[in-house]
């Protein structure tokens, strides 16, 4: 099992090796192995489907560019999710009408859930309700693992704010989960 594990990760070295040399076979092969988990991370940042479609590309169109920028000092996992995290947030923020996606996003979360169309999980489905910095934080620290710390500094707030953000979206989530259950 253990010498399966060191094959894999050296085949992922060698991948990451033959895609900054500019092997395009081999950059796919990273793309198919970690499209799925960036795609989760951009959705439940972003909150929309459609948004997230083509942030998922634009992600991969700036890893091809920045991976000679991949260095090796942590695991290219924890890597890429940075890049993600920050292609996503960039794109966000050069939104200009952040107001009306909100209630897009929420019109439609509402209407799949009166269709019966929903695939997403009870969490996901209330993880898209909350206000975007609300989200963030907490897709972020919640459900990715990040310290206040990291959060504060990727999101350009104070880490007491992520505190309350995240103690906020915890509440928005309990009281929707509640009535839902009512």
């Amino acid at each position: 099992m253990l010498q399966q594990l060191d094959t894999s990760v050296d085949h992922e070295d060698k991948d990451i090796a033959r895609a900054i040399a500019g092997d395009v076979n081999a950059f796919q092969r990273l793309y198919q192995t970690y499209v799925g988990k960036v795609y989760g991370l951009v959705l439940r940042l972003c909150g929309d489907r459609s948004q997230a479609d083509d942030m998922v590309q634009e992600v991969f169109i700036q890893l091809w560019q920045k991976l000679a920028n991949f260095r090796g000092d942590s695991k290219f996992s924890t890597w890429l999710h940075a890049v993600a995290t920050n292609v996503t947030l960039t794109e966000l923020r050069k939104q200009k009408r952040w107001y009306q996606r909100i209630i897009k996003a929420g019109q439609q979360v509402q209407q799949e859930a009166d269709s019966g169309a929903m695939d997403l999980s009870e969490l996901d489905r209330y993880v898209m309700k909350l206000p975007d910095q609300t989200r963030w934080v907490f897709v972020l620290a919640a459900l990715e693992g990040m310290r206040h710390e990291e959060i504060a500094d990727q999101l350009g707030i104070a880490v007491g704010t992520s505190k309350a953000q995240l103690h906020r979206a915890k509440q928005l989530i309990e009281e929707w989960a509640n009535h839902d259950a009512a």
